[in-house]
C-alpha cells in the first residue's frame, strides 16, 4: 500500500493519559443496542480507541470517518466471546492481538511516519489496485459472479470468494454478489474480521482459540512447530506469504503493532511471536 501524506502530528506518547483502560458500568458504552452490551468495552474505551488508531481519520487515509468505534463495539457485542473468554489478562491479550492484525492489515503507517509507524492502523478500508479478482473458480461452494472482486476490504482485508461467501452467509449478506459492502458498510467490515477471527477452518484452528488457551495442536501442528502464540495466528491470517521466513518485515509490523497494544493494556504478549520457523497451513 502507499503511503499517505501526513497531515498533522500529534503527540504519540500522550497514551500515558488513557492508560487505565478499565471503565466504570456508568461509562460504559451500549453501542450493541438492546440486551447487545460489549464487554469489549470494559478494555477498550473510545477515547482509547482513538488514541490507539490516532490517524485513522486524517483526510491522508482513504478510511477517513469509516472505522468508528461505535461499529468496532456493535461489531463485538455479535460475538459475545471475543474479548470475553478467560482471565483478564487474556482478555486484554485476545483483544491486543486483534487489533494489532487489523492494524497491519490496514496501516499508512512507515517506518518515519508521525508518531512512529503503530499509530497509523485502520488508515484503508480496501486493497489498492488489487493484482487480480481474488475469485478460486474451482470452489464450486462458492462460485465467484460475474465481475465481481473479491480482494482485500475491511479490517482483516477479507479475500477470496471462499471467505466472501461464508461470511456472508453468517452476517446475513450476500458476500459474491455483493462483496463491496464490507468497503462500505463498517459495522459489517467490522463483523467480517471478527468473523474470520473467530471461525476455525478444517485445518486450522480459529485466532480466537489460540489466543485464549483453547488450541490443541494436532499431530501436522506439531511437526509443523506451530505453536500457540501470537506467531501462530499471524500464520492463520497469512502464512502462506509470511511464515517460515527468516525476518519477514510483514511479520515484524504486526509484532510491533501488538507489543504496543500489549503495552498500553498492560499485559505481557507471551510466547511465541514470530512464526519464523512454523510451517504454514
Amino acid at each position: 500500500m502507499a503511503k499517505p501524506s501526513p497531515r498533522r502530528v500529534i503527540s504519540f506518547f500522550s497514551l500515558a493519559a488513557v492508560l487505565s483502560v478499565a471503565i466504570s458500568g456508568a461509562e460504559a458504552r451500549w453501542y450493541g443496542g438492546p440486551g447487545q452490551y460489549s464487554p469489549v468495552s470494559s478494555i477498550v474505551s473510545e477515547q482509547l480507541y482513538s488514541s490507539l488508531f490516532l490517524h485513522k481519520d486524517d483526510a491522508a487515509c482513504p478510511a477517513k470517518g469509516f472505522y468508528t468505534y461505535a461499529s468496532f463495539i456493535r461489531a463485538t457485542a455479535r460475538f459475545p466471546r471475543f474479548g470475553a473468554t478467560g482471565c483478564v489478562d487474556t482478555r486484554k491479550r485476545e483483544v491486543a492481538a486483534f487489533l494489532a492484525q487489523i492494524s497491519h492489515e490496514t496501516t499508512g503507517g512507515w517506518a518515519t511516519a508521525p508518531d512512529g509507524p503503530y499509530a497509523w492502523g485502520l488508515c484503508y478500508k480496501e486493497e489498492i489496485s488489487p493484482k487480480s479478482s481474488y475469485c478460486d473458480a474451482t470452489d464450486k461452494q462458492w462460485p465467484c459472479y460475474p465481475g465481481k472482486s473479491y480482494h482485500g476490504r475491511g479490517p482483516i482485508q477479507l479475500s477470496w470468494n471462499f471467505n466472501y461467501g461464508p461470511a456472508g452467509q453468517a452476517l446475513d449478506f450476500d458476500g459474491l454478489r455483493n462483496p463491496e459492502v464490507v468497503a462500505n458498510c463498517s459495522d459489517i467490515a467490522f463483523q467480517t474480521a471478527l468473523w474470520f477471527w473467530m471461525t476455525p477452518r478444517e485445518t486450522k484452528p480459529s485466532c480466537h482459540q489460540v489466543m485464549v488457551g483453547e488450541y490443541r495442536p494436532s499431530p501436522a501442528d506439531a511437526a509443523g512447530n506451530r505453536m500457540a502464540g501470537f506467531g501462530l495466528v499471524t500464520n492463520i491470517v497469512n502464512g502462506g506469504l509470511e511464515c517460515n521466513r527468516t525476518g519477514d518485515e510483514r511479520v515484524n509490523n504486526r509484532i510491533g503493532f501488538y507489543r504496543r497494544y500489549c503495552q498500553v493494556l498492560g499485559v505481557d504478549g507471551g510466547p511465541n511471536l514470530d512464526c519464523e520457523h512454523q510451517q504454514p497451513y
